[in-house]
């Protein structure tokens, strides 16, 4: 009997995973269909915004969490879940605060798509996390160095924006509100993304065995 409810456990949790990784290909693949399709399509811009690089490592890293749920994740596997969903969860929040506002700007050629990619896999990366939490406890220490990525996508962005006149978001556009407003709210995206590194690890299995920093 335990065994047969623990078999239904991991089905369930595996199905999740699948479900809601291919829910998000789904709704970046319909992106790039639909922009092709009108003829606007640019791989340079489509992936230099935060929300596809990280629902693309979202998707991926839940299809791969998925496929090894039984044989067993390994330490690596889990920090990479707890990267990703701090970087997904900088979407949704970043999103909802700074972006959900300007009906006047379009950051999804088709409507679900925004659904999909900045409220339901976050708070489905969430879950997920909460539901079958990593086999071993994360340490904040060392898990620190996820921020690097966020930090490395900042640091082209502005480079990149300050050559073409091009940037992904408005919150990086110096002629927005200036260059002070652009460091705060960089500043304040790299403090939420700490703040969430730490309720990750916190949420990690607190009776596994944990590595030392």
């Amino acid at each position: 009997m335990a065994q047969t409810t623990a078999a239904r456990s991991t089905s369930a949790r595996v199905a999740f995973k699948l479900g809601l990784g291919l829910l998000g290909l789904v709704a970046i693949v319909t992106e790039v269909a639909t922009l092709v399709e009108r003829g606007s399509f640019d791989a340079t811009r489509f992936f230099a915004y935060f929300t596809i690089l990280s629902n693309v490592l979202v998707a991926g890293t839940l299809i791969l969490s998925a496929v090894l749920t039984a044989s067993g994740r390994g330490a690596a596997l889990d920090a990479v879940r707890g990267a990703v969903t701090v970087y997904i969860l900088v979407v949704g929040i970043g999103f909802a605060v700074l972006l959900s506002g300007l009906d006047d700007l379009v950051f999804t050629a088709v409507p679900w798509d925004n659904v999909v990619l900045h409220y339901l896999v976050p708070i489905g990366v969430l879950i997920d996390f909460v539901v079958d939490p990593p086999e071993r406890r994360l340490p904040f220490g060392s898990s620190l160095v996820w921020l690097v990525f966020p930090l490395a996508y900042l640091a082209v962005s502005l480079v990149r924006g300050e050559a073409s006149g091009w940037y992904p978001y408005p919150f990086l556009d110096p002629a927005t509100d200036g260059v002070a407003a652009v460091a705060v709210t960089s500043l304040g995206l790299l403090a939420l993304g700490a703040a969430l590194t730490a309720g990750v690890c916190a949420l990690s299995r607190r009776g596994a065995p944990r590595p030392s920093d």
